[in-house]
């Protein structure tokens, strides 16, 4: 049945996307899923009414529960540990009812806490009256200010824009008379490694899609960065948008595709804007359309806006959601190179990964390959939380010490913390007294059983219940499930009852055993990384804060 859907899709094409028809829809009337909506879906598309029910009520934002909320409060993971929003929901019952007040994750504005999106546009950080005018009418502010930096002698990622004569100079050169393979033993000298969190080496996925068979092609941008305290690819689309649509035209030019999508998350609505801006320069510049430049090579980029849904970060998840199926993850193999977006030959990266190949293009895989380490090459950009003393976006070499992460670019924490998590909610949990031992690199936080992932950190405070931040993990996952398989679908629910019992009744004390048989279930049948990743941290809090935790436990952990 997936793969009549993506047939059907297909007819319409990427131009006429049928999840953007969806979109549109809830954008007009606060949901899409309604009959009226879901049926003349279902006539223009011919994917039949019941599959486009199962779509539309897969997303936050097309779902009925949408309609009529006049305003989202982020609950992510820094905005937790920051405490800010209870008092937010209590500022903004003052001016609408409770069912008019509802939830969203993340907003990328994990610098400052008390993140909420209110007609479309993101806020944090916001005082009562301010709040209270904003709903009144009156203006606020919701510009997204945070300290950027780079320990690289000369910047990559955070390099200033010179403007798109000179920054595609090297591009233009490419497509005039470069050689594709001479374009791939660069990619490999490079070493360049998927920054999304698996970390798979980027010039063998591109020559998987070059070399299939099948046409047309496509290129991805996977920019729906979910992971709470990563604004990460944020940075990259709303300071250097140029550097990822960069990076796709050389994919495209590589592999023989002529079409790009970013798949932007609908918590972005500045990166949304930007992209397109930056986009609509590009063809104003003729470096878009058909045969650029007289090479012979043809492009176009489309940015197609998400709708609330975690799980579209992962790839085949969002491919599913690209072609108005329901966001589940697929069975792999086939992989995308192979059978990717309509069951074509598709290259999907995400932000920062595409971010990286400009450089590449232009001063060479080896030159590449010196900054960071001989297995994690290049530069990697980290996100830092509210409880630093200096929040931000920051860009370090692969191999830097989390020491220096934390104690020169985030001057430290401003208040007592006892972990850090690394790479969303499914990185790891690392003890602070274990931040001299790691280095910013794939190996070294996998050999200390933690992972790397996207590279956003949130501080967990001393004083904040370790218990309650396993019960908002097994929640997150249980929220941003997908629902496919029964592990991550039913594991995620039982652990979020297990701990909440546990907070909440007194004569109550979890089974370890039976804690431990859920984790390992979970990490080894879950059909893709959230319920499979999910247990990391858990594993990680279980062990280092096993004194703290061990009350809520009825025998030793």
């Amino acid at each position: 049945m997936s793969k009549n859907i993506s047939a059907l899709s297909f007819r319409k094409g990427i131009e006429q996307n049928y999840f953007e028809q969806m979109v549109a829809a809830a954008e007009a009337s606060g949901t899409a899923e309604t009959p009226e909506t879901v049926q003349r879906l279902a006539d223009e598309y011919l994917v039949g009414d019941a599959i486009t029910l199962g779509a539309v009520s897969a997303y936050d934002f097309l779902k009925t529960e949408n309609a009529g909320k006049k305003v989202h409060l982020c609950n992510g993971s820094a905005c937790l540990v920051a405490r800010t929003q209870h008092g937010l929901h209590d500022t903004f019952a003052r001016h609408f009812a409770d069912d008019e007040i509802g939830h969203i994750c993340c907003l990328g504005r994990c610098h400052e806490g008390g993140a909420f999106q209110y007609q479309g546009r993101n806020y944090s950080g916001q005082s009562a009256d301010t709040i209270a005018n904003l709903c009144q009418g009156g203006p606020a502010d919701d510009s997204d200010t945070y300290r950027t930096g780079s320990l690289l002698p000369e910047p990559i990622l955070t390099a200033p824009f010179p403007g798109i004569d000179a920054y595609y100079a090297p591009f233009r050169q490419l497509i005039a008379g470069g050689d594709r393979d001479a374009l791939f033993e660069e990619l490999k000298l490079s070493k360049l490694r998927g920054r999304g969190g698996a970390g798979f080496p980027l010039s063998f996925k591109w020559q998987s899609c070059r070399e299939a068979a099948a046409t047309p092609k496509y290129i991805v941008c996977n920019a729906d960065e979910g992971d709470p305290g990563a604004y990460i690819d944020k940075y990259l689309m709303e300071h250097r948008p140029h550097s990822v649509l960069y990076g796709m035209m050389v994919a495209g030019w590589f592999a023989g595709a002529e079409t790009g999508v970013l798949y932007i998350r609908h918590e972005y609505p500045d990166s949304v804007r930007i992209v397109r801006e930056a986009i609509e320069a590009l063809h104003g510049a003729g470096l878009l359309g058909d045969n650029i430049l007289g090479s012979g090579f043809s492009f176009r980029l489309k940015v197609v806006k998400g709708a609330g849904a975690y799980i579209c970060g992962e790839e085949t998840a969002l491919l599913a959601s690209l072609e108005g199926a329901r966001p589940e993850v697929r069975v792999r193999p086939p992989f995308p190179t192979v059978e990717g977006l309509f069951r074509k030959p598709t290259i999907v990266n995400n932000v920062e990964t595409f971010a990286n190949i400009p450089h590449i293009v232009a001063h060479g895989g080896a030159a590449y390959a010196a900054i960071g380490t001989p297995d994690s090459t290049g530069p990697k950009l980290v996100s830092l939380d509210s409880n630093f003393a200096t929040p931000g976006c920051y860009e370090v070499a692969m191999g830097t010490p989390l020491a220096t992460v934390v104690n020169e670019l985030g001057g430290g924490f401003r208040l007592p913390v006892k972990a850090i998590q690394i790479g969303g909610p499914l990185g790891g949990i690392v003890p602070v007294s274990h931040i001299d031992s790691l280095t910013v690199d794939f190996e070294s936080f996998k050999k200390a059983g933690f992972l790397l992932g996207h590279a956003g950190v949130v501080a967990i405070p001393a004083d904040f219940p370790m218990i309650e931040y396993i019960e908002h993990l097994f929640q997150f996952t249980a929220d941003e499930s997908c629902g496919k398989c029964f592990p991550c679908r039913l594991g995620s629910v039982r652990g979020q009852e297990l701990t909440a019992k546990a907070r909440t009744d007194a004569g109550y004390r979890i089974d370890p055993a039976l804690m431990r048989d859920l984790l390992h279930t979970m990490q080894s049948t879950s059909l893709c990384a959230l319920g499979g990743g999910v247990p990391l941290p858990i594993q990680n809090a279980l062990q280092y804060f096993k004194d703290e935790l061990q009350p809520y436990f009825a025998a030793d952990l």
